[in-house]
């Protein structure tokens, strides 16, 4: 996770000047995993193995003519294990992850090692099955936000940020120092950081969805800035504990 966040962190200023557009204007390859593994402006390496998703990323480099800035789009989707079909294809949660190939290793034996960086929010709007040699699902999208340039500065919520993770107790985490050194960079937008903040310090898997599913920035705000209160003050009931006062002789950790 620390290599991911520095990652994420070095990318930031490359990110936002990114002039990649998706094209909503027709379906987006879909690849669906158990839970969220990216969000827009971050970066998730993908071992890319099964027969369908390398055509599908095979597709998607070939329609960009050997240019990794031009290639097709994947969306990053989530399995909906409470609609579980045993007989159909997999339900997917309505929120995706668009994302661009940053990067891209092509292995001897049709595989792909990938990294996949996160564009923008978007909703399933209606999924296209598997149809004659395509062996992947694609869906028909719609942009949940708008571009990052156009989102408010949250001047209030970049100061309340800084100063949960430069608090005593939340500074001990180990992102913690990277992404503030990273709040303190004028350029880089709040919208941005609550991304970066999002995915490297909030780790449980509804708490992601819900931020990749809220298509408000104040919203999100919100959320990420309430579960940091959170984790802080677990944290610091953990530290008013005393071994000898340890229920049953267990910490809470």
């Amino acid at each position: 996770l620390k290599i991911i966040t520095r990652l994420h962190l070095r990318l930031v200023s490359e990110v936002m000047n990114s002039t990649y557009k998706v094209d909503f204007g027709k379906p987006i390859a879909l690849f669906p995993l158990p839970a969220v593994v990216l969000l827009p402006h971050g970066i998730q390496p993908l071992h890319i193995f099964e027969p369908r998703y390398v055509q599908m990323v095979d597709r998607c480099l070939a329609s960009g003519n050997g240019r990794l800035e031009a290639a097709d789009p994947i969306a990053m989707a989530v399995i909906d294990d409470d609609r579980y079909n045993p007989v159909g294809p997999t339900s997917l949660k309505s929120a995706v992850c668009v994302g661009r190939i940053k990067h891209h290793v092509a292995l001897p034996d049709g595989r792909h090692n990938i990294f996949l960086e996160g564009v923008c929010r978007a909703r399933i709007d209606e999924i296209d099955e598997p149809w004659g040699d395509r062996l992947h699902r694609r869906g028909w999208l719609r942009p949940l936000e708008k571009p990052h340039s156009e989102l408010p500065p949250m001047l209030e919520i970049r100061e309340s940020l800084r100063e949960l993770l430069a608090g005593p107790r939340l500074s001990r985490m180990t992102v913690a120092s990277a992404v503030i050194d990273c709040i303190e960079r004028d350029d880089v937008p709040t919208s941005i950081l609550l991304e970066l903040i999002g995915f490297t310090s909030l780790l449980d898997d509804a708490i992601r969805y819900r931020l990749l599913s809220e298509g408000n920035c104040h919203r999100r705000a919100n959320l990420v800035e309430h579960e940091l209160r959170i984790l802080d003050g677990l944290m610091m009931k953990v530290d008013q504990q005393r071994p000898d006062r340890w229920p049953k002789g267990l910490s809470f950790n």
